[in-house]
């Protein structure tokens, strides 16, 4: 078994997503912002490397325009960047939703011998689900700090979810196959101990799913709202 060694993976914390139509909803976004200041301060203490990561999109384009407003880590975040001589954070420029994706991030990691990547930011609905996704066939763990996350509402011909929805249904999923789902608090502790997180799997989820009576109900129609998600804790069942 490969010897834990964790990244802190800091995506798109950047002004896009405090102002228009990309705006965090929930986890309100002071309180997504608070946590993933105190992830970035807890990698520092214990010595993590740090990537920080921004995606950008075409010159002129309506969202993440590099020359844009939106653009510009958040300025908390950008607070927080070492001094010279300390170890300094990676910065990665992105142009799809998986950082790995068109980036040697995958290449930078694997030369520091890292094992597992820590994902906080923004979107849990879009970059976050990309690149923990995308990790599993690069050889990545990957860890998720649901308070350290964030989602907006969505609705398109498939159907309509709020942002708390989008956020607790995504982690749920998550959390059974792709990735250990914590609070910033408790992953902060585990990294002290240099502990893993704990973990469910596809089978397990669904077996407990099918017990919360969440079984199959047929008849519903497509793209229902009515039954809520259930509620991610971050505390999972062991593999």
């Amino acid at each position: 078994m490969d010897t834990l060694r964790r990244a802190l993976v800091v995506v798109d914390v950047q002004q896009e997503y405090f102002a228009g139509p990309l705006e965090i909803e929930y986890p309100p976004r002071e309180d997504s912002r608070t946590a993933i200041v105190r992830a970035v301060e807890s990698a520092h203490a214990a010595g993590l490397p740090v990537v920080m990561v921004q995606h950008a999109g075409g010159a002129g384009a309506a969202v993440f325009d590099p020359d844009g407003d939106g653009y510009p880590l958040h300025p908390d975040i950008a607070a927080l960047r070492p001094a010279t001589g300390a170890q300094p954070w990676h910065d990665v420029v992105k142009h799809h939703g998986s950082v790995y994706a068109g980036t040697a991030l995958a290449d930078w990691l694997r030369e520091r011998g890292v094992t597992t990547v820590t994902l906080v930011g923004y979107m849990i609905n879009n970059c976050i689900l990309a690149s923990a996704v995308a990790a599993e066939a690069l050889g990545f763990d990957t860890e998720v700090l649901a308070d350290a996350t964030g989602a907006i509402p969505l609705a398109n011909d498939a159907g309509t979810r709020d942002a708390r929805e989008v956020h607790s249904t995504l982690l749920t999923l998550l959390h059974s196959n792709w990735a250990s789902v914590a609070n910033t608090d408790g992953w902060a502790a585990a990294v002290t101990t240099g502990t893993p997180l704990s973990r469910s799997n596809l089978v397990a989820s669904a077996v407990a799913g099918r017990a919360a009576g969440h079984g199959a109900r047929h008849g519903a129609p497509h793209g229902a709202t009515s039954e809520e998600p259930p509620q991610s804790s971050g505390d999972g069942a062991s593999r």
